[in-house]
């Protein structure tokens, strides 16, 4: 291949640099595809570096068209174009058309030389590099979950490039393969048609602004009604009819505002107050932009959540229990406080612990509770036990203020009862961030609508009733031995012969009872953090 004809082309498709050419297809021919063959074999076997788009996937390039005598697939086929515009549609699937070289593909494609092999086999190569790329942004996401957030556990997934490359290149269509290469959990796919509608909404729909001003009450008349009427209708949420212009504050209306709070995990007694009115102003433009990140989450999830497995959605502070694709219970919890952040990770369920004890994280050990016994060596010599480099220490014989964060040797560990935080019960899921399920005396905590409040593990709010649940189904524990359990106040561990996966993730924006959309607020901040990795800067 002619080096300076390779190097420009390069040159314009990696800086971006090709001048915008016409998207529709042109009639060019193309050289024969075994003369393609021979010159995509010249470019692979020759000793320069490729470019980088090439090079890094030079190996399966290699086996692909060399070693597996993989088909000539986009010169001559009429299957650019089709990709062409599935790339400058990729905000349909919730990617960035930005972050895929289009003007440079389509140069590429309309440069082709009938007599030229060389041009075409980089074409040939480049089109097939891009593919693979566009493939995996969509089956596994565009970044590494935890370089996004410290906070986020997830192991980055991992595709095969032969195997695209294998598959696609049985296929007539290249579309077929994408779509069928994209997640099919549930979720991802009611955000990817929710996507399209508040894509759409953004596009044609000026949106209206509320005000902000005093609380509004159902039945009191308030200027700003017709624009909150107007903009429940555009959202889904109020039918419409009536008189849309009255500034009454009617049942209709009320009825209306309740279903939006509800989505929107705001308090739903029908007020409207300031979180109302600032939900309200999101314009579909944000809103469209906050489901393209909860699909980019999804990607990041396991292909498989189990059959029967847990959902903990930090960010609506609710548990799930799904089995065979259906949520059978659903409980509210409370979450790490904004300090305190819960992680996003996935683990089984392997035990329950009734009755249990409770062992200090380090950092509460010398961060809250060491003070106080400074000031007051007793402090909790009533319910906790202390420990010395591992061994059972009395609570008299230690001079508290002779130790530190740096210097301190000791644990302490809660006996089970009442005031034991983490109540009667707790759910085992074995991991490094010591995050798992629980009861709690501070069952007030429960009434508030944004539960961010622990220091990090997931206290649930009818424990006791997922404890009947899940060791009632264990043989040889009917409901008397439960009881029995409870009430001897001594730590029973019960295995559970089927561990459960139970997954912990932030989604700010997913589909609701009934198959309406909700959102709820980035109280951890992750979506923006997402949002910048995303946009800051191209994927490839």
């Amino acid at each position: 291949m002619r080096t300076a004809t390779r190097l420009l082309l390069a040159l314009l498709l990696w800086a971006g640099l090709a001048a915008a050419t016409d998207a529709k297809p042109t009639a060019q021919p193309a050289p024969a595809a075994a003369q393609v063959a021979a010159s995509i074999a010249d470019v692979l076997n020759g000793p320069d570096r490729l470019p980088l788009p090439l090079e890094r996937i030079r190996p399966a390039l290699i086996a692909h068209y060399l070693r597996d005598g993989g088909p000539v697939y986009w010169v001559g086929t009429g299957r650019m174009t089709p990709f062409l515009q599935r790339l400058a549609d990729a905000g349909d699937d919730g990617l960035n058309p930005a972050d895929y070289p289009i003007d440079a593909l389509i140069q590429l494609r309309d440069t082709i030389d009938p007599n030229d092999a060389d041009s075409a086999a980089l074409a040939e190569l480049f089109f097939t590099a891009f593919y693979v790329n566009y493939a995996t942004d969509l089956k596994i996401g565009r970044f590494t979950p935890q370089k996004v957030d410290p906070k986020n556990f997830r192991n980055r997934k991992s595709v095969d490039v032969l195997a695209i490359m294998t598959d696609f290149s049985k296929l007539n269509d290249p579309g077929d393969f994408l779509d069928a290469f994209e997640s099919h959990n549930p979720q991802y796919q009611a955000l990817k048609k929710m996507l399209s509608l508040y894509r759409a909404m953004a596009e044609s729909v000026d949106w209206p602004t509320v005000a902000m001003g005093d609380n509004i009450n159902p039945g009191a008349s308030d200027p700003r009604i017709p624009a909150i009427r107007q903009m429940l209708m555009l959202t889904g949420d109020h039918p419409g009819g009536g008189e849309e212009d009255s500034p009454v504050y009617d049942s209709s209306t009320v009825l209306a505002v309740r279903s939006f709070q509800q989505r929107n995990g705001l308090e739903a007694k029908g007020v409207i107050g300031k979180q109302t009115i600032l939900a309200l102003d999101v314009p579909p433009a944000d809103r469209a932009r906050q489901i393209m990140l909860n699909m980019e989450r999804w990607r990041w999830m396991p292909e498989d959540l189990g059959d029967h497995h847990f959902m903990v959605n930090l960010a609506s502070f609710e548990l799930d229990e799904v089995q065979h694709q259906d949520i059978i219970d659903r409980m509210d919890v409370v979450v790490g406080a904004v300090a305190t952040q819960t992680p996003e990770f996935s683990q089984d369920m392997q035990y329950v612990e009734i009755n249990p004890t409770w062992t200090v994280p380090y950092s509460i050990a010398t961060g809250e509770m060491l003070p106080k016994l400074q000031r007051n060596p007793s402090a909790y010599s009533a319910d906790f036990d202390v420990f010395m480099n591992g061994k059972l220490a009395s609570w008299g014989g230690i001079n508290w203020n002779g130790y530190g964060k740096g210097n301190f040797p000791f644990t302490f560990r809660q006996k089970p009862g009442p005031k034991n935080a983490l109540g009667k019960v707790k759910f085992m899921l074995p991991n490094p961030y010591n995050i798992y399920l629980h009861d709690t005396p501070s069952k007030d905590k429960f009434l508030a609508t944004t539960r961010a409040f622990s220091h990090g593990c997931i206290r649930l709010s009818r424990p006791i009733d997922l404890a009947y649940h899940l060791v009632g189904d264990v043989a040889g524990w009917p409901k008397a031995r439960i009881d029995a359990a409870f009430a001897n106040g001594q730590t029973t561990r019960v295995s559970l012969p089927q561990h459960i996966p139970v997954h912990l993730v932030y989604a700010t924006a997913f589909e609701g009872d009934g198959g309406s959309i909700e959102f709820r607020p980035d109280i951890y901040g992750r979506d923006r953090k997402l949002d910048a990795a995303l946009n800051g800067k191209p994927s490839s």
